[in-house]
């Protein structure tokens, strides 16, 4: 698969193009998996492919899943990359952390016209590493945004939880569910103890194009499906001019992926890994597979409209 990397000392981004085989105005930018060559993100980019697109792979650092004051310039970056390309139409896909990236990146590029977020929030979430400090997989920020914005911080919804009590809270609520990670209390607690302000909210008014978003309610890192509400009651009340479609799910886990994709990501045991990770997957399999195989056909049919 033919590919060109981009650093972010050089280039003002750390990202791949994987040029689509055959000849396509349409670009994508991807955010999946820990960095922009590993499984996760070659079987995204290999579906984005059938969809006859371009793509540029996205993540914040290589083997860094850490989202910390993440420069929304480097956005403008593979834009312009794209469209140098011959990309006239650019879209943007990002999934968990990265949806909300992803909602918030097309809400400051007019360009973007098709915007695809899986398992968003629609709040600016406080920024968090992955370093192992004091053997913590993950701990929040020094008081850090996860978006900067011509290098200031974008006002976030701030944790419950300081470290190490914020990993301790996560890995009691992913014992107790039995679930391979389970942070929806944390944010649940989180919004009781600071209720989201307007400057935190993602504008979702001011992004372009085609806006979906998909989620499911069993989802236990947090209550995506409420957010992706409020995003479209939000609509209700502003002028805008994107076409806002929510596809929620009762069954799903957080991830809500095509079906398709999915089986590149893992060709053996795709819905046995969705089980291992998350309970829902265990006790609904056949649910959770049938919500993937509908967002498979949906996000098809989106992708020839586009």
């Amino acid at each position: 698969m033919k590919r060109q990397y981009f650093s972010a000392d050089k280039d003002g981004l750390y990202g791949a193009c994987y040029e689509c085989p055959v000849p396509s105005e349409k670009g994508v930018i991807l955010m999946l998996g820990d960095a922009v060559d590993d499984r996760m993100a070659v079987s995204g980019v290999r579906w984005l492919h059938q969809q006859g697109c371009h793509v540029m792979a996205m993540a914040p650092a290589k083997k860094d899943y850490g989202h910390h004051n993440y420069p929304l310039e480097r956005f403008g970056k593979a834009i312009k990359i794209l469209q140098d390309k011959g990309c006239g139409k650019i879209g943007i896909i990002g999934a968990s952390t990265t949806g909300m990236l992803a909602l918030a990146a097309a809400s400051y590029y007019p360009e973007i016209s098709l915007t695809i977020a899986i398992s968003p929030s629609d709040f600016v979430m406080e920024g968090f590493y992955r370093d192992g400090k004091d053997g913590m997989r993950e701990r929040p920020g020094d008081n850090e945004s996860s978006i900067s914005w011509k290098g200031k911080p974008l006002p976030y919804l701030p944790y419950a939880y300081r470290h190490p009590e914020y990993w301790q809270k996560i890995k009691e609520a992913s014992r107790a569910g039995k679930d391979l990670v389970a942070s929806r209390s944390l944010f649940d607690e989180s919004e009781r103890m600071h209720p989201v302000r307007e400057e935190e909210k993602i504008k979702v008014e001011k992004i372009q194009g085609k806006v979906l978003c998909i989620g499911a309610e069993d989802d236990v890192l947090w209550d995506t499906c409420k957010y992706i509400r409020r995003m479209g009651e939000r609509l209700k009340n502003r002028p805008h001019h994107c076409r806002f479609k929510a596809l929620l799910y009762e069954h799903g886990t957080h991830f809500v992926f095509p079906e398709s994709m999915l089986k590149m990501m893992l060709p053996v045991g795709g819905s046995l890994l969705v089980g291992a990770a998350f309970r829902a997957g265990r006790k609904y399999p056949k649910e959770c597979r049938e919500t993937r195989l509908d967002i498979d056909r949906k996000l098809r049919k989106v992708f020839r409209k586009w």
